[in-house]
């Protein structure tokens, strides 16, 4: 379900031929290690709650969720909870009515994860979003890193463009849609390019500790 070494291998020489700023980065990292989480609720309700936020803050609040939860973080027990019992954890209002709304629909079975694993990129894309509280980059970070997807790719994620910018060695950020431009170049392989940003910019946040 996941690419192979070998398979991250073949992907990242591509993308080096077409590109000279992820060139930089796979010198630098060399093949980057696969984002995993389990295709569940967990992973749904992780993912919006690091959205928007600091990865810092969201450590935080995640950790909170997860001493709520006990290890029972399934769709049913955020149904039950109370609003207060989840804004205790730090969440805010949107956030709350987010994991709610995804839970509901995982339990009615509008939103059936297991499904998700047969169908093709663009239609499991749109399957997740018909969700209220499911953006467009939860959804891809989902088909990523849950699904394996080597061509998903979470569009405006500040770190992987702010990456770019450091290998581009430019002042300036891409805009969200500049960037999104720009990505397509790296088709069949986002994915893949998405995990050599990443793994560059951790690399340089590790050697500034």
């Amino acid at each position: 379900m996941y690419p192979t070494r070998e398979q991250l291998k073949t992907a990242c020489e591509a993308l080096c031929a077409r590109d000279e700023a992820l060139a930089r980065a796979f010198a630098t990292i060399g093949i980057p290690e696969w984002r995993i989480q389990p295709a569940s609720y967990e992973a749904l309700a992780r993912t919006v709650v690091y959205q928007l936020i600091s990865t810092k803050a969201a450590d935080a609040i995640w950790a909170r969720v997860g001493n709520w939860a006990a290890g029972d973080l399934s769709p049913q027990r955020v149904m039950d909870a109370a609003e207060d019992e989840l804004r205790g954890c730090g969440l805010s209002r949107p956030k709350v009515r987010h994991l709610t709304t995804i839970a509901e629909a995982i339990q009615t079975q509008s939103l059936d994860i297991s499904q998700l694993r047969d169908m093709p990129d663009a239609e499991a894309r749109k399957h997740l979003t018909a969700v209220k509280g499911i953006g467009p980059w939860t959804a891809e970070l989902f088909l990523m890193c849950s699904l394996g997807r080597i061509d998903a790719f979470p569009e405006g994620d500040v770190g992987l463009m702010e990456s770019l910018r450091l290998l581009s060695q430019t002042e300036d950020r891409l805009t969200a849609r500049a960037f999104l431009t720009h990505a397509e170049s790296w088709r069949p392989y986002r994915g893949v390019a998405a995990h050599l940003l990443w793994g560059y910019i951790n690399h340089l946040r590790g050697n500034q500790r």
